[in-house]
């Protein structure tokens, strides 16, 4: 198993029959919000992704429940080919890239980033961690764009699995 069935609890029950209906967020789950993060600090700041990752793992308690590997090859990999995801990106937005706020933008590179990527996890699970991670960081409606955004993206750069013009 890839890793990618975020939404159902882990096998170890952790979090179960505590009467508060969320499942535990998996290792898988926790790597996104990390890197999520640091593409947040690196559009804002633009630092160095090893500052960042330092940065993160110094202050973020869960930052050891994560899949540390694929936090990593998410951080170093959107940074390193931000240009060729902000191409993938840009035609399907109505609006400047520059006028997308951080979280939205962050979200869309690291969900293009695991499109192109990551041809192992299925699109649908991608978008859905991207609206995930724009609802829990992202303004109130925040999540909708980038639902519509990664759903034209995917078109494009899966076009067999997402059933895109071919």
């Amino acid at each position: 198993m890839s890793g990618d069935s975020e939404a159902v609890a882990d096998s170890s029950g952790e979090g179960a029959g505590k009467g508060r209906g969320t499942p535990p967020k998996s290792a898988r789950r926790r790597s996104r919000e990390l890197a999520l993060q640091g593409l947040y600090e690196w559009l804002v700041s633009r630092s160095d992704a090893g500052a960042i990752e330092a940065h993160l793992g110094l202050d973020n308690p869960g930052f050891a429940k994560a899949d540390l590997e694929h936090f990593r090859a998410l951080l170093y990999g959107t940074i390193t080919v931000a240009d060729d995801l902000h191409a993938a990106i840009t035609p399907h937005l109505d609006r400047r890239v520059e006028e997308l706020s951080p979280v939205e933008h962050a979200a869309l590179l690291l969900a293009t980033f695991e499109l192109m990527r990551h041809p192992e996890i299925p699109y649908r699970v991608v978008i859905n961690e991207a609206v995930e991670l724009a609802k829990t960081f992202g303004g109130t409606d925040g999540y909708k764009y980038v639902n519509g955004v990664l759903d034209r993206v995917a078109t494009r750069l899966r076009q067999i699995e997402a059933g895109g013009p071919g």
